[in-house]
């Protein structure tokens, strides 16, 4: 059995994020994104060179949640795929990639936060009306032990 994988990027929110919605009113997130890179030199110590930047979009609710969420700074670690383009500008054909994120949340190594977790009615309620959990409520499991 093989473990199912995903490419991943982490890094920061460079520039100030976008919220977009296009023709068939279908939500983007897009912000430029640095990668911080480091050298290993010869004595064991890593020096910091300069970040590497690139595109970061996502789709859809998490493009809203995204925007709602993050900020200039945050560090973040996302999920995903790189996207390969070509488009034309003043007569002459650009390649173009950028990083779409299918999902994204704080890095957790270089951020302190709070976790605010629904209360289980909250959650499954949540989940019928994303289309998650289809048919009618379940009963709690009986207490054991008891």
């Amino acid at each position: 059995m093989t473990i199912p994988t995903q490419m991943s990027l982490h890094g920061f929110i460079a520039t100030a994020p976008e919220l977009t919605y296009g023709k068939s009113d279908v939500a983007r997130f897009r912000a430029r994104v640095g990668i911080e890179q480091w050298h290993k030199e010869y004595d064991g110590a890593f020096a910091k060179l300069d970040p590497q930047f690139c595109d970061m979009v996502l789709f859809k609710p998490s493009a809203e949640r995204a925007y709602a969420r993050f900020r200039v700074g945050d560090q973040f670690v996302a999920s995903g795929y790189v996207h390969e383009y070509e488009f034309d500008r003043d007569g002459t054909t650009i390649q173009h990639e950028e990083f779409v994120a299918r999902r994204i949340g704080h890095d957790a190594a270089r951020t302190r936060y709070d976790v605010d977790r629904p209360t289980p009615a909250v959650e499954r309620e949540a989940r019928l009306e994303s289309g998650r959990e289809p048919g009618r409520p379940v009963a709690p499991p009986a207490p054991v032990g008891l």
